[in-house]
């Protein structure tokens, strides 16, 4: 695995990057030598948040981790990103194509599937234009932490969602 350490009001000192390396390391098994692994490293007040984003066959396997201590946080990502791998595999990997990205080991091994994803309700509406701060009010007087919408000044379809820290974010698709 190549690693791709950055640090935001952190220095990446060797203990740091030799913690990250050998622990997030231990994924290894799960890919071929030449994976990429993004990590960021950051402090905030008194979190210590570890994002790790690992792109793979047209996915992207994400965690990011937040606690008091660093090597706690580093240790919280790791489980996560195996729990997504073997939760997920049967999705990630197509048997044809599966040797370019992961190890051998992951795609002959058999993982249970934990949870299935199962859809238990389905909803319509209809959707009707509105502005992007219209669709934030309706979204919060709904209660919920997403809302679809048509965006009246695009005539596209867009989604805004709440974030942490009590902000908004706006999905928009590509053309």
């Amino acid at each position: 695995m190549k690693f791709t350490i950055v640090g935001r009001n952190i220095e990446v000192t060797p203990g740091l990057r030799t913690a990250v390396e050998e622990k997030i390391g231990k994924l290894s098994k799960y890919f071929n030598p030449d994976t990429e692994v993004q990590v960021t490293l950051s402090v905030e007040k008194e979190r210590q948040k570890i994002e790790v984003t690992i792109p793979v066959k047209g996915n992207i396997i994400r965690s990011e981790q937040t606690s008091s201590d660093m090597y706690v946080s580093i240790d919280l990502v790791e489980e996560i990103i195996e729990r997504q791998l073997k939760k997920y595999k049967n999705k990630l990997v197509d048997k044809q194509q599966a040797e370019m990205y992961f190890s051998k080991m992951y795609v002959e091994n058999d993982y249970m599937d934990e949870d299935e994803v199962k859809i238990v309700r389905t909803k319509k509406f209809d959707i009707k234009p509105m502005y992007v701060e219209d669709a934030c009010i309706q979204m919060e007087l709904l209660g919920h932490n997403f809302f679809v919408f048509n965006n009246a000044e695009t005539d596209q379809i867009n989604v805004v969602y709440k974030r942490k820290g009590d902000t908004y974010g706006l999905i928009e698709p590509e053309i």
